[in-house]
């Protein structure tokens, strides 16, 4: 057959099938080499084929495909094209694969073999791809391989959307940028911005970084994100969770909101809160609302909580610093202050009084004064005085001494009595540990003493010690005042009990705090802790989702 005799005869068919095509265009034969029918094998089918110099060309709206071979269904306005196919949409996509089956009527485009897909932004390499022009989109069930300026993306599943520059990813997501690696189990890929939602299962790893969440948004160029649903940040030998994360690498930061918590895993401490800031160039972090500390000493959990807690220092100097309404929990300690500060290095912790106004220094008494400074539980002793030290030691990391200075104060419920208490007042404490127990304690300056006396053999009361002295040593028996030793001077009587009024029982400034001793964690809070007032920067919501139908099976021959 003569190639003008088969060209003519099939313009006169498109012409007779034009009555039927009028809804979708007809797909149009620009070029082939030749010919030929093969109906017992290929129904209805015109089976166009190259020659020496032409190869098959299909054109329709805007796509041309080239192809060796081409089976071309013009009543069904379909064909499938095989041999080195090239599918090119205008300046915008091209396409290249072994074969391709595409539906003039729903512009759908099945393509097989070696498939490779270019835009200016990327490229794209899987096996078996589906082209949906009339949604511009397209998307593939086999592995595939995405390169863009930076990255190497790869999947399992894939979807392209074409006007929005937009890829969907699914099943083994990974992108390979030098900078840094992301596996996900589903990710939204924007090619313009280079900026990725996260889905399902997901981990960052970065330099210096790495990130695991379950949904999230990440800024590649910026290295920058938002991260929610068991979000974990390693970042700085330092492990941050909370309900959501912010991380911006090139400005060194991280922040976190509601139930957080960052792990010190070279201090092994931990500090928990609903709002945390992370500096790593000033090696120091913020936490507030709820905020909860808790470091290992003595082998036991010492629990910090104030209104806000600041980490600072490297990991080896690390200092923690709480303020405002400070309550500290110990299997054998107790604690209140204004301030704490922590130094790790040296095994100092110290607590610290609220700094009075001018005013109030002047009309402050000695009630007010031990009101408000620092206060300690041993057991069943409550210490108290301007400045309390808590020395351990760096190795063991067991409380070794104990240090107090300005207006000692140490009480005691005497066990026999209704409402005695033991008492001990002056100007400098000095207390040691044996065995992380506190064992013997030395009070100087303007010494005072209220003591209740007994007789070990019957229990009764001998009298009460009313004593002044410069200074006196105390053993610690089981927690409690045991053995007191007058060291210079002392001054006092031994009186009967009805011969002592109520009020010469108590020391002056005498102040007994036990309502304020934290028992359990749960005591640590007030009212305060309870409400949740997040900020702003944190409240992030995901794009609404484009709904598009998903063709999961090729056109029918």
């Amino acid at each position: 057959m003569k190639p003008l005799f088969w060209i003519f005869t099939l313009l006169l068919f498109f012409f007779s099938e034009s009555v039927h095509a009028q809804a979708s265009k007809i797909i149009e034969i620009r070029q082939a080499g030749g010919s030929t029918q093969d109906q017992a094998r290929f129904p209805g089918a015109n089976i166009l084929f190259k020659s020496d110099t032409k190869r098959v060309r299909l054109f329709h709206e805007g796509a041309l495909i080239e192809s060796d071979q081409a089976y071309f269904y013009s009543k069904r306005n379909y064909f499938k094209a095989i041999g080195d196919v090239i599918f090119t949409q205008g300046d915008s996509l091209r396409m290249t694969c072994k074969t391709i089956e595409y539906d003039g009527k729903t512009k759908i485009a099945y393509a097989e073999g070696n498939v490779f897909l270019e835009r200016p932004d990327m490229t794209l390499r899987t096996e078996v791809l589906n082209l949906d022009r009339v949604n511009e989109k397209a998307f593939y069930n086999t592995p595939g391989i995405i390169i863009d300026s930076t990255s190497t993306l790869t999947s399992n599943q894939g979807q392209y959307f074409m006007d929005e520059k937009k890829y969907r990813f699914r099943s083994q997501v990974y992108i390979d940028n030098p900078d840094y690696k992301v596996n996900s189990e589903q990710l939204d890929y924007y090619t313009e911005s280079n900026q990725a939602y996260l889905y399902g299962k997901s981990k960052i790893e970065g330099e210096a970084y790495t990130i695991q969440c379950e949904r999230g948004f990440y800024d590649m160029n910026r290295e920058k994100g938002i991260f929610k649903k068991n979000a974990v940040l390693y970042y700085d030998n330092k492990i941050i969770r909370g309900d959501s994360l912010y991380f911006e690498s090139a400005k060194n930061y991280a922040a976190a909101t509601k139930n957080i918590s960052i792990l010190d895993t070279l201090n092994n401490s931990i500090i928990t809160g609903h709002y945390g800031e992370i500096f790593k160039e000033k090696d120091s972090a913020i936490i507030t609302r709820r905020a909860l500390a808790v470091n290992i000493i003595d082998q036991d959990s010492l629990f910090i909580h104030a209104d806000t807690l600041v980490a600072t220092g490297p990991d080896e100097k690390r200092i923690l610093r709480a303020y405002y309404d400070v309550r500290i929990l110990k299997s054998d300690l107790r604690g209140r202050s204004d301030s704490l500060h922590l130094d790790e290095s040296i095994g100092l912790t110290k607590l610290l009084k609220k700094p009075l106004s001018r005013q109030q220094e002047q009309v402050f008494t000695e009630k007010d004064y031990n009101e408000n400074n620092p206060v300690l539980w041993f057991e069943k002793s409550q210490m108290s005085g301007d400045q309390i030290h808590l020395i351990s030691n760096t190795e063991t990391r067991e409380l070794d001494s104990l240090k107090i200075d300005g207006r000692v104060f140490i009480i005691e419920k005497d066990s026999l009595s209704e409402n005695g208490f033991q008492q001990i007042k002056g100007g400098n404490l000095r207390g040691a540990f044996v065995a992380s127990k506190l064992d013997q304690i030395v009070i100087t300056k303007n010494t005072e003493m209220v003591y209740y006396l007994y007789n070990d053999e019957d229990l009764q009361l001998i009298g009460i010690d009313k004593t002044t002295c410069s200074a006196l040593s105390m053993q610690f028996e089981e927690g409690q005042i045991g053995e007191i030793t007058f060291l210079v001077s002392p001054n006092g009587n031994v009186y009967p009990e009805e011969e002592l009024p109520e009020n010469d029982r108590t020391l002056k400034g005498f102040t007994w705090r036990f309502a304020q001793r934290p028992e359990r964690i749960e005591d640590l809070f007030d009212e305060n802790d309870r409400e949740e007032q997040f900020p702003e920067i944190l409240k992030f919501q995901y794009p609404a989702a484009k709904q598009l139908p998903t063709p999961t099976d090729k056109p029918k021959e």
